[in-house]
């Protein structure tokens, strides 16, 4: 048996995922008596990051999920009106896992070195010459000072019209297993808009001490087979080449015109029945704008009520500039930190952990023709509750009748260089629009070393859809246009037929040709883009799976009135919905008390009787260096700027657990 726990609490909370934490934190924080268990030797669930090893167990217990299940029948003392309704397993709703390896098992001897890709412009001298080659991967082995010089400076050119791309290590299986604890591998990536309801929350809360984000640099998009930057801000909007200057007027003007719309509501009358698209289209936008506000801005479809893409459009332009140049931040080390930080927050406030520890059974009575739940049995204990708030994988199948069938299609990618090389390392969003074969809409967002998903050298490319199919039908049309997907053995150096784009010229050449103003401009910029990604990014290793998705559909039928089903990891992009889900499921336990109102500092509890500092104000970058010891503009640290409030709040997490 399992140690005994008390018998008796408020709520109990069975899973680690986002809703559940939140709701955990939040009846704690108002002094009710958590326990929170997961069977898990993890927290977060299907939201979990995990490094390389522990990836490979957590597949293994997909596959074999009745090793992870309770055998037997489960046994607890009950009432007359009393039964027990065994509890589901979250492994079993994970399926269609396929993993596989695009690099050799052991590299021999010669072959540990890098290979640098060079793509070389042609300056004004040399427009004889031609457009431009790739340069034998031999000879910059060869050259020893070169490569070093490029392992220091992996994302900066050479001072010259030479655009070196990152440099590509020989990777194997071997070499990238070792580096395991260096990966944050989410099973739900998600980024978090800078004015969202979750940022807010973690603010208002105090919970931002724990926590720690960078900014999203570059938010992109597929247009006419390529991918293109898109104008964020006003002044993305005028520095941009991407657009004309007419474009740019109408553009701002159409924005301008969303932000405001409780003074300009007329401007949209006979529109709120009819698609987003539609109005788009009555502004007489052309192809690129309605592509750049529909796709990338209002991340849209082509079925999007009016309305909505219109609150879309607001929710993306109120997050601008509040940490950075984009609206978007993404949590170090993983999506699969925030669930933590409320479970912190919880056992800060006396709530109790034990991970490893499953719910086997519910005791429901059906006492008064009203089903309630009494509790659950754990370890062979009965433990009573008042209220039992269950994750939606471990809930019993008799619980989830209207749930749909379908889910999630994700697909976790490592390669050796970004989708998009630039000078520095980038922190990159793609909404990939339903064009050249994708059937849905596909979030793609790529993270590097600096974020501490992967070791240098490395990036980590995650795709995530509806799912119509299987996991990897649904995001190959995405991945063929993005990635490289053929297996290397390190001996072949690829040359620049296997491109997002096959031109090269001499962007210098418009100018000494006569060709000036903006589609001189144009041109060059497509020309740099073209030098610069000349090669498809290798896939050194792949993952795809499904998972459900419970957001929409009704967790309150057939269940008892005491009982609250979290949904799992959902479509949309940011954290909204679980933000949203626990506070409806707090309101219903306990409709007069405060919703997580704000913690205390450490400092404020031992000061008694002095007035006590301010809240976080998370306004932009600390200054604080990186790993590497480097300052990061991008790197935004959520909480008051005190240097030990994350180390903190791990010791408390820790004893408490």
């Amino acid at each position: 048996m399992e140690d005994d726990l008390p018998t008796e609490y408020d709520v109990i909370v069975v899973g680690t995922g986002m809703t559940e934490s939140i709701v955990a934190a939040a009846a704690s924080r108002i002094g009710k008596k958590v326990l929170h268990l997961d069977s898990n030797e993890y927290y977060g669930g299907l939201w979990a990051s995990f490094n390389f090893e522990g990836l490979q167990k957590w597949m293994e217990d997909c596959r074999n999920p009745a090793k992870s299940s309770q055998e037997g029948e489960v046994t607890a003392s009950t009432k007359e009106v009393e039964k027990l309704i065994k509890a589901g397993n979250q492994f079993s709703t994970v399926f269609n896992i396929e993993e596989k390896w695009y690099i050799v098992e052991e590299l021999a001897e010669s072959e540990e070195g890098q290979s640098v890709s060079k793509i070389t412009q042609t300056d004004g001298e040399e427009q004889g010459k031609g457009g431009g080659d790739v340069d034998d991967a031999k000879k910059a082995e060869d050259d020893e000072t070169e490569k070093n010089e490029a392992e220091e400076k992996p994302d900066a050119g050479d001072g010259k019209d030479v655009v070196t791309s990152a440099p590509t290590k020989q990777w194997s299986q071997a070499k990238v297993k070792k580096e395991y604890r260096k990966f944050n591998l989410d099973l739900a990536p998600k980024l978090l808009f800078a004015r969202g309801s979750l940022v807010e929350l973690l603010i208002s809360s105090n919970i931002a001490r724990y926590a720690e984000f960078r900014s999203v640099t570059r938010v992109l998009t597929w247009l006419d087979g390529r991918l293109e930057p898109v104008p964020c801000s006003r002044a993305d909007v005028f520095a941009t080449h991407h657009v004309t200057v007419v474009e740019k007027r109408m553009l701002m003007k159409l924005l301008t015109m969303c932000m405001e719309y409780e003074n300009s509501s007329k401007d949209f009358e006979g529109y709120e029945d009819k698609p987003f698209i539609e109005y788009l289209k009555s502004k007489k936008l052309t192809p690129n704008l309605l592509h750049y506000v529909l796709f990338a801005i209002a991340m849209a479809t082509d079925a999007t009520p009016c309305m909505e893409g219109v609150a879309r459009t607001q929710r993306f332009l109120n997050s601008l500039g509040r940490y950075g140049n984009t609206p978007f931040l993404w949590p170090m080390y993983g999506s699969g930190e925030i669930p933590q930080c409320f479970c912190r927050l919880c056992a800060v406030f006396g709530g109790l952990y034990h991970l490893k520890r499953a719910a086997e059974a519910l005791i429901v009575s059906e006492a008064d023709s009203k089903t309630t739940c009494q509790g659950i049995v754990s370890g062979g204990q009965r433990l009573e509750t008042e209220h039992l708030v269950l994750g939606v994988g471990y809930a019993p199948p008799d619980f989830l009748q209207t749930a749909p069938p379908g889910g999630l299609s994700r697909g976790i990618f490592i390669t050796d260089r970004s989708i998009l090389p630039a000078d520095k390392e980038s922190l990159t969003l793609l909404q990939f629009p339903p064009v050249d074969g994708v059937s849905e809409p596909v979030t793609v967002i790529e993270v590097g070393p600096s974020t501490n998903a992967c070791p240098p050298g490395m990036y980590v490319v995650h795709m995530t859809c509806k799912q119509q199919k299987t996991a990897r039908e649904d995001l190959q049309a995405v991945v063929e246009n993005l990635l490289h997907m053929e297996f290397s053995d390190g001996t072949v150096t690829r040359i620049d037929t296997d491109t997002q784009s096959t031109q090269t010229a001499s962007p210098k050449k418009h100018s000494q040709d006569g060709e000036g103003g903006e589609e001189g401009e144009e041109e060059e910029r497509k020309e740099k883009n073209d030098s610069v990604s000349a090669l498809k990014p290798q896939v050194l290793w792949s993952l795809f799976f499904n998972c459900p998705e419970t957001s929409e559909c009704d967790l309150t039928a057939n269940v008892p009135a005491n009982v609250f089903l979290c949904s799992g990891p959902d479509l949309d992009l940011d954290f909204e919905f679980a933000v949203k889900q626990a506070k409806e499921i707090f309101t219903k336990m306990y409709p007069d008390s405060e919703f997580l109102p704000r913690a205390p500092d450490p400092e404020e509890i031992v000061l008694e009787g002095e007035e006590g500092t301010p809240g976080p104000t998370f306004e932009g970058d600390t200054g604080k260096p990186d790993a590497e010891g480097e300052d990061d503009e991008n790197k935004t640290e959520a909480g008051n700027g005190e240097e030990d409030a994350g180390d903190q709040g791990n010791s408390e997490g820790a004893a408490a657990e």
